[in-house]
């Protein structure tokens, strides 16, 4: 299956075999608990290397050597391994314990666990739990978000049946396709049946207020 990397999809390959990962609504479901999605997005974006992780992938496109040099493992916060662990492996259908570890019972008693690491390195894990959760409960379609549309307020959960069933209403959709959408998705179709919003984003309008504040100040001088 080809993915749209648009969307969130992604396709991660290890030796002849290919696992598809796609951060839909009802995978998002499979994280946890409208609250523990949440919970994840936060160990995954809170800690210093997660946000060093991400911004380097949006300036270079992958993690430089330098920086995986300067980051090492023990600087990952374990949480924000497992929570990409966890988001990984709720977007694939397929056991991703070979490439993500597992956590597997101690012989030292019955809520002992050892971490088995797998094939692939912490920060990649990280990196793309980080993809896979901002595509599913966040978005990141290139659309003009208007300003009243805007909220710092802080949301403890996301869920995901809520806009299962926005879509299903919205789009005339099925529900079994209205689960497969990521939020990204659910902006682009959004954005596509509803084109003519009026308002201003936030950078029009503080654009808009820069330059009148120019204008009086000349009115002043003068």
């Amino acid at each position: 299956m080809t993915p749209i990397t648009e969307l969130g999809e992604m396709v991660i390959t290890d030796a002849d075999r290919d696992y598809f990962l796609r951060p839909s609504f009802a995978n998002m479901t499979r994280i946890g608990s409208p609250a523990e999605i949440v919970e994840r997005f936060a160990e995954l974006h809170t800690s210093e290397a997660p946000r060093l992780l991400e911004a380097a992938v949006e300036a270079y496109g992958e993690v430089p050597g330098w920086l995986l040099a300067y980051i090492n493992a023990p600087s990952f916060s374990s949480a924000a391994i497992f929570a990409g662990m966890i988001v990984m492996q709720a977007c694939c259908d397929d056991d991703l314990s070979a490439l993500v570890g597992e956590l597997r019972p101690s012989k030292r008693g019955k809520r002992a666990f050892v971490f088995r690491r797998g094939k692939m390195q912490a920060s990649d894990i990280i990196v793309i739990g980080q993809s896979l959760i901002t595509h599913g409960i966040i978005g990141k379609a290139k659309i003009r978000k208007l300003q009243r549309h805007e909220s710092n307020s802080y949301v403890n959960e996301f869920n995901a049946f809520e806009y299962i069933s926005a879509a299903r209403n919205h789009f005339n959709m099925p529900r079994a396709e209205a689960e497969r959408l990521s939020m990204t998705e659910f902006q682009l179709l959004l954005a596509a049946k509803y084109p003519e919003q009026k308002g201003f984003t936030r950078e029009e309008y503080d654009q808009v207020m820069e330059e009148d504040e120019k204008r009086w100040q000349e009115m002043m001088k003068k």
